[in-house]
């Protein structure tokens, strides 16, 4: 019911994934955890379970209440609780089995008689008071911040949370140094009309209650699933041959990564077979000093002083040249291992003649096919250049009389009688374009007009 594809149907559940309670997305609240005992049978159901676990505010909070009503409540669904001094809504995230397992987790007793209990399933007016109360909360984090920033407190206010009825706000805050904020506990309650908490967190969990992505393209695993925090130092990231670039190494937070912890443990059982005390290696040439260590493929990388080159050399040999130098002998060579040995040769081709071996058919075709269609195109614009210029051929030579005839030309009109010998002279000396229309065959003059 959090996220966007989600709406809400008769009962309070979801109806936009057709879960039943349960978003198959994972992406309605943080630190979502998975009933894998939901639909196991039970020989004793008087023996269930009567806990609850509830979510508040898209899973950044979550608290465990007492079902004593005869109701059950599946995953998602919003039930109305007991609060302070009022009542407050929530959802549910888990019920059953693995509700104790999480209590013992958190240290929790199942028989505390201090327990707040489970009041109803929410109605429709109990989810609209605590829609508009929540919208309040933007304002209201706003708001308290200028009020901070106005009475010159060194805090960070991070989130505000107000209860569902309205009657009371929690006030979440980072502080490097103890903070006086008795005056400004009276600014708050005048201004908002509710019983004010404040609530120090630190930089891990405001990063958790921000989110956002991390380096490795994910979501923070403090705002998904991690809700344990340990301590990270950067001896870690040495035992990982890691360097140590602050930059790398910080997370949104500004602390180091927590990932760093995650396989910490793999890398110290791996670095038990390798000696002790190998940080230098005495030999004829010098001291050897120790660069990193490769659990992966068992070696043990040196520098002698004066060069650059890296020597990687085995456990055993190490240890055997460890041996000697116990003895007060220096070993004349490390013998390193050759890495250049498991490596495939790269095989120099020699010149090959693929003339006539690679297919160029669909080459040939593409350029066939385009000179025939530019053959088209220009056999069809000739016919269009050619009546722009309107070529007359020449006439055959006239045996009647010569008359009085008017000759127009296309340039300028002209009068007279047409010269001997057929055809405008004018037309002989006008460049002939290459295409010429098929013509009747000429006769030659059959008499002298003289």
């Amino acid at each position: 019911m959090g996220c966007g594809s989600c709406g809400t149907a008769s009962g309070g559940k979801p109806s936009g994934c057709k879960s039943n309670g349960g978003c198959s997305t994972g992406g309605c609240n943080r630190l979502n955890v998975h009933d894998w005992l939901m639909n196991l049978p039970f020989s004793d159901p008087e023996s269930t379970c009567k806990i609850i676990e509830v979510s508040f505010n898209q899973g950044s909070r979550k608290e465990f209440f007492r079902n004593n009503t005869l109701q059950y409540f599946e995953k998602g669904e919003y039930i109305t609780v007991e609060g302070v001094s009022g009542f407050d809504v929530g959802e549910v995230s888990l019920s059953g089995e693995l509700v104790r397992m999480q209590m013992k987790k958190k240290g929790v007793d199942e028989m505390n008689p201090d327990l707040k209990k489970v009041l109803r399933r929410s109605t429709e007016k109990d989810i609209e008071i605590h829609l508009q109360n929540k919208a309040r909360e933007k304002a209201a984090l706003a708001r308290s911040r200028s009020i901070a920033i106005q009475l010159n407190l060194q805090m960070k206010l991070i989130e505000v949370e107000i209860q569902s009825d309205g009657k009371k706000a929690t006030f979440f805050y980072t502080a490097e140094d103890r903070v006086d904020f008795r005056e400004m506990i009276k600014i708050y309650a005048s201004e908002f009309k509710v019983k004010v908490e404040m609530r120090q967190i630190g930089i891990r969990q405001e990063a958790a209650k921000v989110g956002g992505i991390g380096s490795c393209g994910r979501e923070l695993c403090c705002s998904t699933w991690l809700n344990d925090f340990k301590s990270v130092t950067t001896t870690a990231a040495r035992y990982q041959n890691l360097s140590i670039n602050q930059t790398k190494l910080s997370g949104q937070c500004g602390r180091l990564k927590c990932c760093l912890n995650y396989e910490l443990d793999t890398y110290l059982d791996a670095l038990q077979h390798f000696p002790n005390n190998a940080e230098t290696l005495q030999t004829t040439k010098g001291t050897a000093n120790l660069i990193k260590k490769d659990i992966f493929k068992n070696l043990m990388w040196y520098v002698l002083p004066g060069g650059g080159i890296q020597y990687p050399l085995t456990i055993q040999r190490v240890k055997d040249i460890l041996r000697a130098n116990s003895r007060g002998e220096a070993v004349d060579e490390l013998k390193p291992v050759d890495l250049s040995a498991g490596k495939n040769t790269e095989i120099e081709h020699a010149f090959v003649d693929v003339v006539g071996q690679v297919s160029l058919r669909s080459l040939e075709k593409t350029s066939k096919r385009n000179y025939e269609k530019n053959q088209r195109e220009r056999n069809e614009n000739r016919p269009q250049q050619d009546n722009r210029r309107p070529q007359q051929p020449n006439r055959p030579p006239d045996n009647r009389p010569n008359q009085n005839r008017p000759q127009q030309d296309n340039r300028r009109p002209q009068q007279g009688p047409p010269q001997q010998g057929g055809g405008d002279r004018r037309n002989e000396n006008r460049p002939k374009p290459n295409f010429q229309p098929k013509r009747p065959p000429q006769q030659g003059p059959q008499g002298d007009n003289k």
